[in-house]
């Protein structure tokens, strides 16, 4: 009888996820975050529903406890579901603390009606939306500003991304560093990978597991390691070149990096990067996301 070599590791990921599956998220064991450096570049995530600040988490996390960035994540909605906004609100600011992260707002209960359809449909409720949002980058100020690609399948998350643009064109703000993101649409010209720790990938997990409402109805956060297993696979050929010999990380998130300024988006850089996690690089991650000079 022919003796499968892979057999073992198959089930091994199998029974991973079944015994993950029976885990109750607590947060008495969260962690103690390193101090936030004044002098750092301040970090916001625009997270068109509560959960996706986990899954944008792999470089804020690192810039956070690398860099002492302070990192604000900003819900531009609160789901569709009224009954839920405030239990989801909620939710999200047991997430944040548990990566620490802070939780800012656009608005209290978020804005409604981001997407594509709507921004033709209803045009004065996108205007207002516009004008929330751009007030909101100028009160929080980011140098680096992460939010999802335009691709990215998921209704809402097309409509964030065509609010954080026309947005960017009204706020007063210096430049930025945009990074754009993807979960449901994959970036189509993704230009960095980032590598995370298993340490790292464990903390995104525990967090994105307080979103409770939604991974009740569908786990997604015990598929987040797999996904960022995945993305190793296509971003060495995507990012490093068709052909050429893959990074060794085990887990990784693909981004789009480019710069805002004076209302204009440039190029960031030429080719792809690939950050590894605990690299002993003399460069600041900071400045490894930072315009080529």
């Amino acid at each position: 009888m022919f003796n499968n070599p892979y057999h073992d590791y198959i089930s091994t990921l199998q029974s991973g996820y079944r015994q993950a599956a029976s885990i109750q998220t607590s947060k008495a064991s969260l962690p103690d975050h390193c101090p936030i450096v004044d002098t750092a570049p301040k970090v916001v995530i625009l997270a068109p529903h509560p959960d996706d600040e986990c899954v944008m988490g792999g470089l804020p996390l690192r810039l956070r406890r690398e860099a002492g960035c302070g990192v604000t994540t900003l819900p531009v909605t609160l789901g569709s579901k009224r009954e839920r906004k405030e239990e989801r609100k909620n939710e999200l600011k047991d997430a944040c603390d548990a990566l620490g992260f802070s939780l800012g707002e656009v608005t209290p209960l978020g804005l409604d009606q981001i997407n594509p359809d709507s921004r033709k449909s209803n045009l004065e409720n996108w205007e207002k939306a516009v004008i929330s949002l751009s007030t909101a980058l100028e009160k929080y100020a980011p140098s680096i500003l992460f939010f999802p690609n335009h691709k990215d399948w998921n209704q809402t998350h097309l409509g964030v991304n065509l609010l954080t643009h026309e947005a960017l064109k009204v706020a007063k703000l210096d430049k930025i560093t945009l990074i754009e993101t993807e979960f449901w649409g994959q970036i189509p010209s993704p230009n960095l990978l980032v590598e995370s720790t298993a340490a790292e990938v464990a903390d995104l997990v525990h967090a994105l597991s307080f979103h409770r409402g939604e991974v009740a109805r569908n786990p997604f956060h015990l598929r987040l390691p797999a996904w960022m297993q995945d993305n190793v696979r296509r971003g060495a050929e995507v990012i490093g070149g068709q052909g050429v010999q893959a990074p060794t990380f085990d887990f990784a998130t693909p981004y789009r990096v480019s710069l805002w300024q004076d209302k204009t988006l440039f190029k960031m850089w030429n080719g792809g990067k690939m950050l590894s996690a605990g690299s002993s690089s003399s460069v600041p991650l900071v400045d490894q996301i930072s315009p080529a000079t």
